[in-house]
């Protein structure tokens, strides 16, 4: 017989990801999502009522859905989402008078 190599007939083969972010960058993305998500605009109108707006929160969305590395999307949307939720009982955003 010839010098013949046997494989197993399940072998997996790994791919390399092309992520070439490093964990610096995905933490300042992090900590840009938590407190772009935070920011909320509450505009006051006399005596009718406080009407608070997630702006930061759609920012944020938007700028995750169009990011290069698109691995983590899923965790940024939780992110953001969490951020606008402590924002939303914090005192952090753009009071605007009328």
């Amino acid at each position: 017989m010839a010098n013949t190599k046997k494989f197993p007939k399940n072998r997996v083969v790994v791919k390399k990801s092309q992520n070439n972010e490093t964990d610096g960058a995905y933490f300042l993305k992090i900590v840009l999502y938590l407190i772009l998500g935070s920011m909320w605009l509450r505009v006051n109108i006399g005596e009718s009522g406080i009407y608070p707006l997630p702006v930061g929160l759609l920012v944020g969305l938007i700028f995750a859905s169009h990011e290069h590395f698109q691995l983590d999307r899923k965790i940024e949307y939780v992110v953001i989402l969490i951020a606008a939720f402590i924002g939303f009982w914090l005192p952090i955003g753009i009071n605007i008078i009328l």
